[in-house]
This record gives structure tokens, sequence and C-alpha cells, in this order.
């Protein structure tokens, strides 16, 4: 299994990395509340990702294959999710009175992995190139590969995060946050058309 994990984390390594829907989540939330504060929305994220991933390890994947109007749900609730924190970020002033007053916590966390279709392709991906490699320890198997890529997730959530906290703190000025705002309005608003994109 430790040559499993090895590749796994090669594979994954890129594609965690790379901007996406969470990356870009995590980089807005952090530049707004910092890393601390936005911690329980990166475990609440991790946890779904860890249940969802088993989920599609042991068979989810297939119902979802006889089911394809249930991913269609899936990539508009979680559009319309990501569009609904942009709105939020768009009229949120600096401080606690803003219309943004807090992270997005653990359930916020929760419900942007279970509603990220892309989050779902990738994971039947990796099964579909990792989960052969595991000669008839398929239960274990689907147990590492799910841990792997949770863990490999959450160190390049956590990096994402750090980068949109230390970005923030050049924008501490009223002004600077307000536009700060708006730019990670604007990226979260482009995350949520991403999201639509088949």
């Amino acid at each position: 299994m430790l040559n499993l994990s090895l590749a796994l984390v090669v594979f994954l390594f890129p594609l965690a990395f790379s901007p996406g829907p969470g990356n870009m989540f995590f980089a807005a939330n952090g530049a707004r509340f910092g890393l601390r504060a936005t911690l329980p929305a990166n475990v609440g994220y991790h946890v779904a990702t860890w249940i969802v991933t088993l989920s599609i390890g042991f068979g989810f994947a297939a119902i979802m294959s006889r089911a394809p109007v249930l991913f269609d749900v899936i990539r508009w609730v979680g559009s319309a999710y990501v569009l609904f924190l942009a709105w939020r970020f768009l009229r949120a002033g600096q401080g606690a009175e803003g219309a943004v007053a807090q992270s997005a916590g653990a359930w916020g966390g929760a419900v942007l992995l279970l509603t990220n279709p892309k989050a779902y392709l990738i994971m039947t991906v990796m099964f579909s190139q990792f989960l052969g490699q595991t000669e008839g320890q398929r239960i274990l198997g689907v147990v590492v590969i799910s841990t792997v890529f949770t863990l490999n997730n959450m160190v390049a959530f956590t990096a994402w995060t750090l980068v949109g906290d230390r970005i923030a703190a050049r924008f501490r000025h009223e002004r600077g946050a307000r536009l700060m705002n708006r730019v990670f309005a604007g990226v979260l608003a482009a995350v949520a058309l991403w999201m639509l994109w088949p």
C-alpha cells in the first residue's frame, strides 16, 4: 500500500494545488477571515471529502452513472451556493458589521464539497486508475485511497487559505478590504460558472 500511496500523491498533487472551486473558496475565506477562523470550514469540507470518497469507492459512482440527472442537480445546487457566497462577499464591509460576519463554518465547507460535481469526477477517475493496484484488498484499498486523497487536499487547501490570509494582510484598511471583497466575489462568481461547465 505504500507504493499505492506514493503514486496517488504524485497523481493528486498537481490537481490539489492547481486553482479550482475548493482552492478559491478557501483562499477567499482565508483572505476575509484568516487561517484560524477558516479551519472549521476546512475540517467540514474534508470530513465530507473522506465520507464521499469512501462512498464512491464502495459503489456510489455506479448509482450516479444510472441517474445522470442527480449529477446535474448537484452541479446546479453547488453553483448556486458558490454564487450566494460571492454575493455575500460583494456586500461585505470591513469587520463584523459587514454582510459576511463569519467564515462558512464546518457545514458550509461540507456543503461546498457535497455540491461540487468536479470533485466527484476526480474521485471516480482516481478509483478507476488506482483501485486495481490493491491486489484483492478492495476494502483496504478504498480506505487508503480515500484517506490519501483527503489528506492531500487538506494540505493543499490549508496552503491556499494561508496564501489568502497573507494577501489580505496587505489590505487591512477599509478601502483595501472593500477592494479585496470585490475581487474575491468575482473569483467565486467565476468558480460558480466553472462548476456549471460540462
